[in-house]
């Protein structure tokens, strides 16, 4: 969960080229969504989640935390599809090539709610499963316009 906070709040915005400009708005609310859900997360997982011995090797840890590695493998490598899809300079709407591009036209958005049902799944809490459904919703929604 860390590793990718780190990198979605540090790492991305470095590679991300010049487009268009994000409304104060929506960072606003991105950025309380991010806040609320990073705590929540970090208190559920520190505070009110236990687990038996053995936790991380059973079926379910492990099955998720593969989910979770290979969704962000599939985002990292869409979001690189996606920021070298134009030159510096160019302009205009071109349709994303390899990867899980050739499968989905939202690789991206797929990658992200697969890593986090495989998180939900190796954590086995309603906070984790509430933030894979606010991820299914809200990218579902996103994907559907990109799509179009």
């Amino acid at each position: 969960f860390l590793f990718f906070v780190c990198y979605r709040a540090l790492i991305f915005p470095l590679l991300i080229r010049e487009g268009k400009p994000t409304p104060f708005f929506t960072f606003v609310l991105a950025l309380l969504f991010c806040v609320f859900n990073g705590y929540l997360q970090g208190r559920s997982l520190t505070t009110y989640a236990t687990y038996p011995p053995g936790w991380l090797g059973d079926s379910r840890f492990i099955t998720g935390s593969l989910g979770w590695l290979v969704g962000m493998a599939i985002n990292i490598h869409s979001d690189h599809i996606l920021r070298n899809l134009r030159k510096p300079g160019e302009t205009g709407y071109k349709i994303p090539r390899g990867g899980m591009f050739e499968y989905v036209s939202g690789a991206n958005f797929f990658g992200e709610i697969l890593e986090w049902f495989g998180f939900a799944l190796a954590c086995c809490t309603i906070e984790s499963l509430a933030f894979a459904l606010c991820t299914l919703f809200i990218l579902t929604s996103r994907a559907r316009q990109h799509h179009k």
